[in-house]
């Protein structure tokens, strides 16, 4: 009987460690979106922070409020101020620009 509930508690263990993780990266937005994770992995977290919070270059948590996703695409692909074109291209900027255009 001690191994049969030692087996039942490990099995329960083992089962609800495999299903919460999935179930976290299912319903977390924040993992799903490629513009979040095409950010995350740029070189743009170095100046405006990894939750968009700024640091050396602007806050960008309400940029959405103030440039449409085509202008945040055009500022990625030719740059502003001291922000150099092109760090990001192709679909990753495009997620991004698409990601940030959210961001009210």
């Amino acid at each position: 009987m001690k191994k049969l509930l030692t087996g039942l508690a490990l099995s329960a263990l083992v089962l609800g460690a495999c299903g919460n993780g999935g179930e976290k990266q299912a319903t977390d937005t924040k993992f799903n979106d490629p513009g979040r994770e095409a950010f995350a992995n740029s070189s743009c977290i170095g100046c405006h922070g990894k939750d968009l919070e700024g640091g050396s270059e602007p806050n960008l948590t309400k940029v959405g409020s103030k440039y449409s996703e085509q202008e945040i695409l055009k500022i990625i692909q030719n740059g502003k101020g001291a922000m150099p074109k092109n760090l990001v291209e192709g679909k990753d900027a495009e997620n991004i620009a698409k990601y940030l255009s959210k961001q009210k």
